[in-house]
């Protein structure tokens, strides 16, 4: 991620997309998965491609529409945020989560953090919340589709009309979607006090996590992707 955002060059890109490719590639996550992890992104692309290509002044125009002026620049610079979008959720949502469980999720931040619990940061905590994050998306998801489903059986529309309307039509569905986020939220805690839960002070681990030389050849290699894409830019 830190490699992507420092991007600025065609150079830098192309070897950050073959690095994403190669990554894909090893996860052996399916295609289809990646596509559509995408879908829900056309319009966000769309909107920040727009924004780029009228809006980023250069020197020479391409052509000129009204109060609109098209430069190369800002066609290049709208390219260029396309593409830092779709590598970021292709790296972070797709390959990382596919592979990665809550639990080695939890455990990495953990470890990764441990230096700033000697500046008393709540690191267990913090890590702990990210996990439960990515633990109820899925649910969250699953329980948006239910209740979409649920109102459309009454008669619900949510595709036609205008913005105006379809937010207002959304309001049926955000309302129980709510009340059903508090209600799970307090659940979990309550389960977590049932079992003497009190953070991560005390706390001994099953797994314990140790060092390997892989783990190093990981790391000297993305400081190796990072360096080549500062000397790209």
């Amino acid at each position: 991620m830190i490699a992507i955002f420092m991007a600025q060059s065609w150079y830098a890109y192309a070897v950050l997309g073959a690095l994403t490719v190669l990554m894909v590639a090893i996860s052996r996550v399916p295609l289809i998965t990646v596509i559509k992890s995408l879908k829900p992104l056309i319009f966000l692309l769309a909107f920040t491609g727009i924004l780029n290509v009228f809006f980023t002044s250069g020197e020479t125009p391409l052509f000129s529409w009204w109060i609109f002026t098209v430069y190369p620049e800002g066609l290049n610079f709208a390219a260029m945020m396309a593409s830092r979008i779709i590598m970021l959720i292709i790296t972070t949502s797709v390959v990382l989560t596919y592979t990665t469980s809550p639990i080695d999720l939890t455990d990495g931040i953990e470890k990764l953090l441990a230096p700033g619990k000697w500046i008393r940061l709540p690191v267990h905590e913090f890590a702990m919340m990210m996990t439960i994050a990515l633990r109820f998306i899925p649910t969250l998801i699953d329980e948006t589709d239910k209740i979409m489903s649920a109102q459309k059986a009454r008669g619900a529309d949510f595709t036609s009309g205008g913005l105006r309307k379809r937010i207002k039509a959304l309001l049926p569905v955000l309302i129980p979607l709510f009340i059903s986020v508090f209600r799970r939220a307090e659940d979990l805690a309550i389960a977590m006090e049932c079992r003497c839960y009190r953070g991560g002070n005390g706390r001994t681990k099953m797994k314990q996590l140790r060092m390997k030389y892989y783990d190093i050849l990981f790391f000297v290699g993305v400081g190796g992707v990072v360096a080549a894409v500062w000397w790209l830019r």
